[in-house]
């Protein structure tokens, strides 16, 4: 089976989603199951991770009644408030009940507090999704948001960490440190994953390149190994810079040297324990 560990859905009326402004082109405007079904069929994708692109309640709850009506989406990272951990708690007792609620994730690299994660009150709430076998994704950005995610794994080792769009690296400048000795950092814990997604719109949105991108994923390959390596579209983000088909093909020339059937499915499978949809 084949998986998009990382798309998402949205609708501009609601007002949920406070990062998406009009000066995003494209992205600004609501993004339904029916715009990407098509997408995924030319590209041969059988199922999607559908992951949360606001911190409410709500959007939560949305994504859900979308997973129930479209079999294709196998598992939702959905949003709790992590910084209260009585609320957490509740929200998660409810929503844990779901069986396609698979994790949780909150919008770190928006908040303005960079040290937001690794707050009393949200390591005290992260234990709570260790303890139901549920997992985190990170957001990560800023150079401190990596070491954030080793303080994690080392404080919480049950608990199954995924580090989004490898971290943002900042491909269209061509750096690498400190973005490879940090990731490299984050890799020795077992516990913790990482996305092949989002690099696309770290490039030149215009002329980027795949040799651009190259370096990166053969590092992630290298630090990681297939068996923590999971391929995600992050759409509709990448439309910012390409169209769903060239990047599922790009991504595969790039994983060509590498176990397929882990990056394209096995790893987000394990990791957000679903199985064939």
């Amino acid at each position: 089976m084949i998986v998009d560990a990382h798309q998402h859905f949205w609708d501009v009326k609601t007002g949920w989603y406070t990062w998406l402004t009009p000066d995003l082109g494209p992205l600004y405007r609501t993004y339904t199951p029916d715009d990407l079904r098509p997408a995924l069929a030319e590209a041969g994708v059988d199922a999607t991770v559908l992951v949360q692109a606001a911190d409410s309640a709500e959007d939560t709850d949305a994504m859900l009644a979308q997973a129930e009506a479209h079999d294709f989406v196998a598992a939702v990272v959905g949003w709790v408030p992590l910084d209260r951990p009585r609320e957490a708690a509740e929200a998660l007792e409810r929503l844990a009940a779901h069986p396609k609620f698979a994790g949780v994730r909150h919008l770190i690299h928006d908040d303005p507090d960079p040290d937001w994660i690794v707050r009393d009150t949200v390591l005290e709430s992260l234990g709570l999704l260790a303890g139901k076998g549920l997992t985190l994704d990170v957001p990560s950005l800023l150079p401190r948001h990596l070491d954030h995610v080793v303080t994690l794994a080392e404080r919480h080792p049950t608990l199954k960490i995924v580090v989004d769009h490898l971290s943002k690296p900042r491909v269209k400048d061509h750096e690498w440190e400190p973005w490879a000795t940090q990731f490299a950092r984050a890799a020795a814990f077992p516990n913790v994953y990482a996305k092949v997604s989002g690099l696309v719109t770290e490039a030149d949105h215009q002329e980027w390149t795949v040799e651009d991108l190259r370096p990166y994923v053969e590092y992630a390959v290298e630090t990681f190994g297939p068996e923590r390596l999971m391929y995600g579209s992050d759409w509709p983000v990448l439309l910012l810079a390409a169209d769903y088909r060239t990047v599922f093909e790009v991504s595969g020339a790039l994983l060509a040297g590498t176990d397929r059937d882990q990056v394209f499915g096995g790893t987000a499978q394990r990791f957000y324990g679903f199985s064939d949809v």
